[in-house]
């Protein structure tokens, strides 16, 4: 299995604090999440370009690691 990596190239695992780098908006909801925002608490999923976390009152949500880096 490949590792997870964010968009500097550091190494993510379970429980990491990330960080949008970009503003972006969730299909299916109202909510916009700003660049900067922070999820903390990590998942790894399967694909090593994704994570799911909990971010605001989005719970599961899964985020490309090409939009985040470590916080």
């Amino acid at each position: 299995m490949s590792d997870t990596k964010d968009r500097n190239g550091n190494i993510l695992s379970d429980g990491d604090a990330v960080q949008l780098i970009k503003v972006l908006k969730l299909k299916g909801t109202s909510v916009t999440l700003k660049r900067g925002s922070v999820a903390k608490n990590i998942r790894l999923t399967d694909d090593p370009e994704e994570i799911e976390c909990n971010v605001d009152k989005v719970k599961g949500l899964v985020l490309k690691t090409c939009f985040l880096k470590k916080a």
